[in-house]
């Protein structure tokens, strides 16, 4: 069988990534644009503003993931990009590009779910073993999936509200921490301790989670205590919360992976590149004897790679797009 070369695109959000993935496995060239600097300044992605970076730079983005791999579009198999779920205005520069490209070569044109994409980031580190559990934790995301074989996803538990991503991210506004809020709560965690009383969040025999009550646990003590005059300590705080976060994500995770009778487990998404939770996990399943597959860290943001990983199974499975493919902002796994 003949190599297949995917050229992954990825613009949901404020990345603006094109990749280069070999047979679903191997990476030959990722380059990405973040907008981070640009967004630091507002507290927060703004949609208009990263849909006109996205715009402005994505052919550069191609043109130097090509030049990097020293390849020619002709020598690509197909096209996936990313079209669903993310911010409408970055989804459509993205699938734009893909639909000019896949017709001006004549390549397959294949379209993604952007965390399916997170999932097979696991598959650029390990071959998945089914039947096996994800946890997806991102900014918009908190779902348990199982999947019995490429593609197939069951979702078994997901936040009824908040995600544990967006969690992070208020409570680092809340203590006053720089965008983005995620890993600096982690880095603080470390050096602070567990001493603020914080509630365990839907603490029942779902596999659901709900993260808006620890948010605004966080957020009333944060007011209390300056109204008695008191001094938030950011360090402990953040240990407070990232231990709460930690021990909800765990628990309902390893229950899943008793009932399924699985032994390999994926973490998947953004805030998988989260310390704690990937300490925590991995001394759990080594306890357990489960397999445990995190991605890299440059695979946990929002990447090309990934789509590309994952539109490798789209190809073999022939699930493809034509050239009315929509984007899907608030698309489902």
């Amino acid at each position: 069988m003949n190599d297949v070369y995917i050229l992954g695109i990825e613009s949901s959000c404020d990345e603006t990534s094109i990749s280069i993935v070999k047979n679903g496995k191997e990476e030959i060239v990722t380059t990405t644009l973040s907008q981070i600097d640009i967004h630091k300044k507002f507290g927060g992605v703004v949609p208009e503003i990263a849909s006109r970076s996205h715009a402005e730079c994505i052919t550069i983005v191609i043109e130097d993931c090509l030049n990097k791999a020293n390849m020619k579009m002709e020598d690509i198999t197909a096209i996936a990009v990313t079209y669903g779920p993310g911010l409408a205005g970055s989804l459509l520069v993205g699938v734009e590009a893909a639909k000019t490209l896949a017709l001006c070569y004549n390549k397959p044109l294949i379209g993604v779910n952007h965390m399916a994409g997170h999932i097979y980031a696991n598959n650029l580190v390990d071959t998945m073993d089914f039947p096996l559990i994800c946890l997806v934790i991102s900014g918009g995301h908190t779902e348990i999936i199982y999947m019995d074989e490429d593609l197939s996803f069951k979702k078994i538990g997901s936040t009824i509200d908040d995600s544990v991503g967006e969690a992070f991210d208020k409570v680092a506004r809340v203590i006053d921490v720089p965008y983005p809020g995620g890993p600096v709560i982690d880095k603080l965690s470390k050096i602070g301790k567990d001493t603020y009383d914080l509630p365990l969040p839907m603490d029942d025999d779902s596999y659901n989670f709900s993260f808006s009550g620890i948010k605004s646990a966080v957020i009333n003590l944060v007011h209390n205590e300056k109204q008695r005059g008191n001094e938030i300590r950011k360090e402990d705080l953040a240990t407070s919360f990232e231990n709460i976060v930690v021990k909800t994500l765990t628990k309902k995770t390893m229950r899943a992976i008793d009932e399924y009778k699985v032994k390999e487990l994926l973490i998947a998404g953004g805030v998988s590149a989260n310390s704690g939770i990937r300490e925590e996990f991995d001394k759990l399943c080594k306890e357990k004897g489960i397999k445990l597959v995190v991605p890299k860290l440059t695979y946990c943001t929002d990447n090309g790679a990934m789509i590309a990983a994952a539109g490798y199974y789209y190809y073999k499975k022939e699930l493809f797009s034509d050239y009315s493919l929509k984007i899907n902002p608030s698309l489902d796994l």
